[in-house]
């Protein structure tokens, strides 16, 4: 939707997301008008009048006509095929929606509908994101989230992740620190072991973007410490009847363990078996980021001993070297978990020859892979001729670990 001339802030032309007043009469939005003041200018942007005074004042009223504009265009674009009832102002605001979800006396059956409200102007566009994220709704919805009391408000706590997730990338990540206190940690890993499908892959979700965000390290490493998260993802992954959560947990799974730490723990916990059993199925198909994860884990020893001792191991990754549509970067990393365990392993080289690896390897080298994908295939194709050198001398390739 286009924004009316009145709601774009003179300096920057967006969307005002805290308009002030000078004392000349004219409205900026307040970031805008800071930096300008902060820059040592004295006078007012567009008029070039002299400022005897520089206070801001807080424009209410344009305020909450953004407010209504944003949601009432929101409500259009949610219910495009149903008729509009008609509203009055205080269900307009979005100071009255914050209001509602702050109030500890607001039935949830209220603070549903202030949630659907939320979730239509966070979807709409990112100018009603950047609004709602400015007054400070991300931080709210985390906490409404995660104080609500399990089952018997499910349902406002799945509405609530999904606005959270809505808006997530454009928001300051810094307020998912709360989760460091404890009592937030231990509600999160009740929802994700008891919460209902929905919940949980929302929350797999949310923990993907704790673990590659650079705003949230230290919450990463205190998540991927604790077993019981870990445990309640591998569970999810191995679920091979529901693809979307076995998906998802694949990919919290993989933006945890782009810590080292996280990565050791990980293993410990089954995450090598998780996620080969994922690649087995057919939500796997060649997830190149589960691919990328897991090369990442076999660079540990705990990591190659487990997958050696997975007797799906070997063959699910040989079939993932080349498939059809190719996925070249997923067969890079197919081919580099490969070279890592047969490097050390007999055993895990003479099934991988047995699963066909050979001819995978063939067929990846006269595709359109990277040149580090076909260096990695050369070197295995070496190390499987060398082993077949070393048992037609009598000999033998390294010994397995």
């Amino acid at each position: 939707m286009s924004i009316p001339h009145l709601f774009r802030c003179p300096i920057s032309l967006d969307l005002f997301t805290d308009p002030v007043t000078l004392s000349t009469g004219l409205t900026y939005d307040r970031p805008c008008i800071e930096r300008w003041l902060a820059d040592g200018n004295l006078t007012c942007p567009v008029t070039m009048q002299r400022l005897s005074d520089a206070s801001l004042v807080p424009n209410h009223t344009l305020r909450h006509l953004i407010d209504q504009w944003l949601i009432a265009g929101a409500a259009d674009f949610h219910c495009r095929t149903k008729p509009t009832r008609s509203v009055n102002d205080n269900e307009l605001s979005l100071a009255a929606v914050k209001q509602k979800l702050q109030s500890p006396d607001i039935a949830s059956a209220a603070k549903l509908q202030a949630l659907d409200k939320v979730r239509a102007v966070a979807v709409e566009s990112d100018i009603g994101q950047a609004c709602l994220i400015q007054l400070g709704f991300f931080p709210l919805l985390l906490q409404l989230l995660l104080r609500a009391p399990w089952p018997a408000d499910s349902e406002l706590i799945e509405v609530a992740l999904d606005c959270v997730l809505s808006f997530s990338p454009a928001s300051p990540l810094d307020s998912l620190n709360m989760l460091t206190d404890s009592s937030n940690l231990d509600s999160l890993m009740l929802l994700l072991d008891q919460g209902s499908a929905r919940i949980k892959i929302s929350l797999c979700h949310l923990l993907e973007v704790i673990g590659t965000s650079g705003a949230t390290q230290e919450l990463s490493l205190i998540v991927g410490q604790s077993p019981r998260v870990l445990q309640a993802l591998v569970f999810l992954a191995q679920n091979k009847p529901d693809g979307a959560a076995s998906e998802a947990a694949v990919r919290a799974i993989a933006g945890l363990c782009s810590s080292e730490a996280t990565r050791r723990n990980a293993i410990r916990e089954g995450a090598v078996d998780g996620i080969v059993s994922y690649l087995s199925s057919s939500a796997g198909k060649t997830d190149a980021r589960a691919l990328a994860a897991l090369e990442l884990l076999l660079g540990h020893e705990e990591g190659k001993r487990a997958a050696v001792r997975n007797p799906n191991a070997i063959p699910v990754l040989v079939k993932m070297v080349f498939k059809v549509p190719s996925d070249h970067k997923g067969g890079e990393h197919a081919v580099g978990s490969l070279l890592t365990v047969c490097c050390d392993s007999t055993p895990a080289t003479t099934q991988a020859v047995d699963a066909g690896v050979v001819m995978q390897l063939l067929l990846l080298l006269q595709s359109q892979c990277s040149s580090k994908a076909k260096a990695k295939a050369r070197a295995l194709l070496k190390l499987v001729k060398s082993m077949w050198a070393a048992h037609a001398g009598g000999g033998q390739c390294n010994n397995d670990k």
